[in-house]
């Protein structure tokens, strides 16, 4: 914080609370205030004040970005501090910075007497290197390397950067639009390890990542990702500024963000590439005998079947502990020339990156060997072979290794050292916040409430330190789901197969459709499926049918949304990211409960692991999961308080099987019916309004 702000701070008794401010900052953005955005401020303002960590569930339109920043910008002005935002997306960075923030700021200024600041802070990797645009990129990947017409169009990309790079001020790479693939942007951009530093670029004084992380250490409310919020809690190296408080927006996807960060992976092509970029920096026989490690990895990996591993068999432990030794020696050996480099900057810039991949290599190599050690009950992480589907793939062959939870990792890195809100319009599944508080790391046992003030205290058991608190709290929906929506379950339906969707869904799919005039959207749980379905559908109805893959999702979803009679069938993106208020969205379709495929390594090793201790794998695992996406895809349907139509679940076994009841319960509340005929005939009223 700077010295004029810190002189101008006011004292906490000094400051308006936060209901007068709430009331600024809605009247400041032309809206009302409504019951559930008060009263989740007013317990975000409780858990701030009294440490105790919060899980509030906002239903869409409750306005729940202004509940928790007006009780964060308070917090911070009033004690000289940060708080950090963290979100899952950039649609709500974006919204947060360019939209809520600003107008929040202008809001408050005169009640706070000095106008609060705010930032936007991302992974190194997200902002543009100037050295590094200056200087060769690292090597690219031999497929890369032997694709004329890849190279041709990374080489097109990395040209458009070079002329963004003129006029960006920030550096950032969602501010490149469009934007580029993800091999085009890693030439000119680096990790935190690869950075040669602030001293030692000659660009340093100019660094787009540098420069937001200066403006992030001024700020009372610093926006960030999941992903750097992880990387935060998983370093020993400090990543973020100095704060007390995390807010968690979109929060549902907290554990599947920091499980991806916390998952490494090796390929023979890897170990090669690593080999050959070290190749002009140290000994050529060192840099040769870890390329001959690498070529010996391809043939045993191509022997092994895709899928998760729970014995290590003897030639891939030889072939990975032959890869650890080599990488150590290349990197003992880089690290010395690195000593003698001196300041040639590109020099030192090719070392780093070389550096990086080999470190990367090395520990990667010893993370795999060591998660075998013990019996399956004590392990904690998870190892598969990735295996692409198809032959022309340019997806190597990888083994993969995940944690089998994060919950250990969140509760001794985050719960324990700062204050934590955590909020989404989906958090409570089956009626309630335990299985995500599980998933999280938080005890087990809570008070869960409608009202903020009986929050009560939940105690580890066996756990070190002091225990941790927290509550739950369900603020609700401004809409009228059961007057706004029907939940229409196909109970008459055969239960999905494997072979595909079977015709009984397709007729009853395209009888929804031409009953709703088209305005549907079909969320299926396979791209295979919603291909099917389209092909199929596409000579049955007569409104316009795009299917996700057709183009970019964001284009498929524009078109959706300008004509209300087209229809959008797609997979998992479009369960959580779609946002078609009006008209042209009055069916939402799910072909089948979403439970995560049974060889999926990470959820059966998760489900296995649970079910050891005594617990119920299948429900924990698979059923959460499940019920998470299921109660977002629903949520694509009411998206404005004018909205009205129908969610139709094409799987009987809603209705029919044991955890039935728990998927519904963590549905919103729309009026259910199994009835196909009343359906339709409230979907052609709504088409003839």
């Amino acid at each position: 914080m700077p010295d004029d702000l810190l002189d101008s701070a006011s004292d906490e008794t000094d400051l308006p609370d936060v209901s007068a401010l709430l009331a600024a900052a809605v009247s400041g953005v032309g809206g009302a205030e409504r019951p559930g955005q008060v009263k989740m401020a007013e317990a975000v303002a409780h858990a701030i004040d009294s440490g105790e960590h919060l899980a509030v569930q906002a239903g869409t339109g409750t306005g729940k970005s202004l509940a928790y920043l007006v009780p964060a910008v308070r917090h911070a002005v009033a004690r000289n501090t940060c708080v950090v935002v963290s979100t899952a997306t950039i649609a709500l960075q974006r919204q947060l910075i360019d939209r809520d923030l600003p107008r929040l700021a202008e809001s408050l200024k005169p009640l706070l007497g000095r106008e609060p600041v705010f930032a936007i802070l991302k992974g190194r990797r997200n902002y543009l290197c100037r050295h590094r645009l200056q200087v060769d990129a690292p090597e690219d990947p031999e497929e890369i390397l032997f694709d004329p017409q890849t190279v041709s169009a990374a080489g097109r990309q990395v040209q458009r950067i070079h002329e963004w790079a003129e006029t960006t001020d920030t550096g950032d790479r969602d501010e490149l639009v469009p934007g580029v693939n993800e091999h085009a942007w890693r030439q000119v951009s680096v990790s935190a390890r690869e950075c040669l530093g602030a001293q030692r670029c000659p660009f340093g004084t100019e660094c787009y990542a540098e420069q937001a992380r200066d403006r992030a250490g001024d700020a009372d409310i610093v926006v960030t990702n999941h992903a750097l919020l992880a990387i935060d809690a998983l370093e020993d190296y400090q990543v973020l500024p100095e704060h007390d408080v995390v807010i968690v927006d979109e929060a549902h996807e907290l554990v599947d963000r920091v499980t991806s960060v916390a998952t490494a992976e090796l390929s023979a092509q890897a170990v090669e590439i690593t080999a050959r970029r070290c190749g002009r920096l140290i000994e050529e026989d060192l840099a040769d005998r870890l390329k001959e490690t690498g070529e010996a990895l391809a043939p045993v990996l191509a022997d092994l079947r895709p899928g998760r591993l729970d014995v290590l068999p003897q030639e891939a432990g030889v072939s990975l502990a032959a890869i650890r030794d080599a990488a150590h020696a290349c990197a003992t050996a880089l690290r010395t020339t690195l000593q003698g480099a001196g300041d040639d900057a590109e020099r030192l810039g090719a070392g780093r990156a070389a550096l990086t991949s080999l470190e990367e290599i090395h520990d990667t190599a010893v993370r795999f060997l060591e998660s075998f050690a013990g019996d399956l009950a004590s392990r904690h992480d998870v190892v598969w072979l990735d295996k692409p589907f198809s032959d022309d793939s340019r997806r190597p062959v990888a083994l993969r290794v995940a944690p089998l939870g994060v919950g250990a990792l969140l509760r001794e890195r985050l719960f324990r050292r700062r204050t934590t809100v955590l909020t989404s319009a989906t958090l409570s599944l089956g009626g309630s916040f335990e299985p995500l508080a599980r998933q999280w790391g938080l005890p087990a046992a809570s008070n869960e409430s409608d009202e903020p003030e009986k929050s009560g205290e939940s105690r580890e058991s066996g756990g070190e330190g002091a225990p941790i608190t927290w509550s739950g709290l369900d603020v609700g929906s401004p809409f009228d789901h059961a007057r706004s929506g029907i939940l229409y379950i196909a109970r008459g339906l055969p239960s999905p197969g494997r072979d595909g969707l079977p015709e009984a869904y397709l007729t009853e799919l395209s009888e929804l459709i031409e009953a709703a005039g088209g305005r549907t959207l079909g969320l299926f749980s396979s791209m295979r499926a919603a291909k099917q379905a389209a092909e199929e559908l596409k000579g049955r109805i007569a409104q316009p049918l795009l299917c996700q893959g057709e183009d970019s999702t964001s284009q498929l979803v524009k078109r959706f949304a300008e004509d209300d009679a087209t229809c959008l069938f797609g997979t998992l993106s479009l369960w959580q990211g779609v946002d078609v208020p009006g008209p042209s969205l009055r069916l939402v379709v799910i072909d089948r409960i979403p439970f995560p495929r049974p060889d999926d390594p990470l959820s059966s090793a998760r489900q296995r692991a649970i079910a050891a201790r005594g617990g119920n794998g299948f429900m924990a695992v698979a059923a959460t999961n499940a019920a998470l996406l299921l109660a977002q895809g629903a949520g694509r349907l009411l998206r404005s308080m004018d909205d009205r139509g129908v969610v139709a679940i094409l799987d009987p076994r809603l209705a029919t099987a044991r955890y039935g009841s728990f998927l519904r319960a963590s549905l919103p509340p729309f009026w259910t019916t199994y009835d196909s005929a009343t359906v339709k005939a409230a979907l052609r009223r709504l088409d003839a309004s």
